[in-house]
């Protein structure tokens, strides 16, 4: 069996705010290409994980990246509010084109010069994904981003990550309390605990849903809900 470049190495991870402890002991690998959710509840230190590996939080433990672009899908989007959605965009990456054809694949065409006090929530949440994709990254991280999102353009932006990973095989670790998302954009699934969360379990999807309508999505979110219901009884 052919060894799987690995992108992202975590071993003995822990972390704690003021001797409050929020990591437990992680560890495990993402290889090259691959798809990895961590499904966990709210304060089990998810976004911390991602902020470590970005390299802006302190840690216990070994955490190693072996790829410097990384592309950074924040809860909110965080843009700077007296420049334009185009001028934002321009401090990661100054290729108009590329700019345009991202925005238009998000349906942002024609909003090029507004600026983020003129978009709704959804919207401003698009240019965050646009802005992580511009660094054409190796490395994914997605935190929680698809809450500002109504269904319809959830899973325009969730079918344009797939078409893109498909393109380039980008490893994309994804951090969410949402079962359905999780089974639908990845393709193993790390199951925490709550505070101090640890990993319960590992779930390999060996098959997947091709849309949110699919009945595989179904029975896979079934499958996942009852693996973590049983390991938190």
């Amino acid at each position: 069996m052919e060894e799987v470049e690995v992108i992202l190495k975590v071993e003995g991870l822990r972390k704690d705010f003021n001797g409050v402890k929020v990591i437990e002991n992680w560890g495990f690998s993402v290889g090259k290409g691959e798809r990895v959710a961590l499904l966990g509840p709210s304060g089990c230190g998810k976004t911390t994980f991602l902020r470590i590996v970005s390299g802006l939080e302190d840690y216990q433990g070994k955490v190693k990246v072996f790829t410097d672009k990384i592309g950074y899908v924040f809860q909110e989007p965080r843009l700077i509010p007296w420049k334009t959605i185009t001028e934002n965009l321009m401090l990661i990456r100054r290729d108009t084109d590329r700019i345009a054809s991202l925005l238009e694949k998000v349906e942002l065409k024609g909003f090029e010069n507004h600026y983020p006090w003129q978009l709704s929530e959804g919207m401003k949440q698009r240019v965050n994904f646009v802005r992580a994709l511009l660094v054409d990254p190796d490395l994914l991280l997605l935190d929680e981003p698809f809450d500002a999102l109504d269904l319809k353009t959830k899973m325009k932006v969730m079918d344009l990550l797939v078409d893109l990973w498909q393109k380039r095989r980008f490893s994309i670790v994804f951090v969410t309390h949402n079962v359905k998302e999780a089974v639908f954009l990845s393709e193993r699934i790390f199951l925490l605990s709550g505070r101090p969360s640890k990993i319960l379990d590992e779930v390999k999807l060996k098959e997947k849903a091709i849309d949110f309508t699919d009945e595989k999505l179904f029975r896979l979110e079934k499958m996942v809900i009852e693996r973590l219901l049983n390991l938190l009884r």
